[in-house]
């Protein structure tokens, strides 16, 4: 029988709070983050797409991160892949130095549709500055959701909070229609062959 994980955890819940996670040894020739990777099958196909390059996934479940790790030991040694347990709401400051990262990936966070759940979204104005103090100068910050209610919601705390800091590089208030990099996630897939939208932006740091 398969094990089932759980869909949903509340970030803001105490048992989430109370510890502090281990950061990365950065060994990769990039390093490439995914801020709410789940089971991790994008961070094994970035892997293969992109040799020596460090892809490390973030959650908050503790045993998505355990199973991630264990197939990371498979791997040949120029895919890097690691699963770190850890919250975004508290973690990012302690996981990664300023200007370390190469390239953050936010895909088809959940979407939690409730109002009064709204604070729980990923992407609040506090999480974004603390990504661009992690950002290389030339790195990238890229979201997608097939919410638009929620990707709407991202490109507003993009634009209204990332000013003098990041710039959309389709221009502002902008969504990008193709996916750049070329590896889609399962939800991905899922959507696009129903023939559903997905609402995308890409940012890179201000000069």
């Amino acid at each position: 029988m398969s094990r089932r994980f759980r869909h949903h955890v509340n970030p803001l819940s105490e048992q989430y709070l109370a510890f502090t996670p281990n950061p990365p040894t950065i060994v990769g020739t990039a390093l490439e983050v995914e801020l709410g990777c789940a089971e991790g099958e994008f961070l094994f196909r970035r892997a293969m797409q992109k040799p020596g390059h460090q892809v490390v996934g973030v959650e908050i479940r503790r045993d998505l991160v355990a199973r991630i790790n264990s197939m990371a030991g498979d791997l040949p040694p120029d895919q890097i892949v690691q699963g770190i347990f850890a919250n975004l709401n508290i973690h990012v400051p302690v996981l990664f130095a300023r200007e370390t990262v190469d390239r953050f990936f936010i895909n088809f966070p959940d979407p939690w549709f409730k109002k009064q759940h709204h604070k729980r979204r990923v992407l609040t104005p506090e999480l974004l500055g603390q990504l661009c103090d992690a950002l290389k100068p030339d790195g990238e910050l890229f979201f997608q959701s097939d919410i638009f209610d929620l990707a709407l919601d991202a490109l507003a705390v993009f634009e209204e909070f990332g000013t003098g800091r990041i710039r959309n590089v389709l221009g502002p208030w902008s969504f990008m229609g193709e996916n750049p990099y070329g590896v889609p996630t399962r939800r991905e897939l899922h959507v696009t062959e129903k023939g559903g939208p997905i609402w995308r932006m890409l940012y890179t740091p201000l000069s």
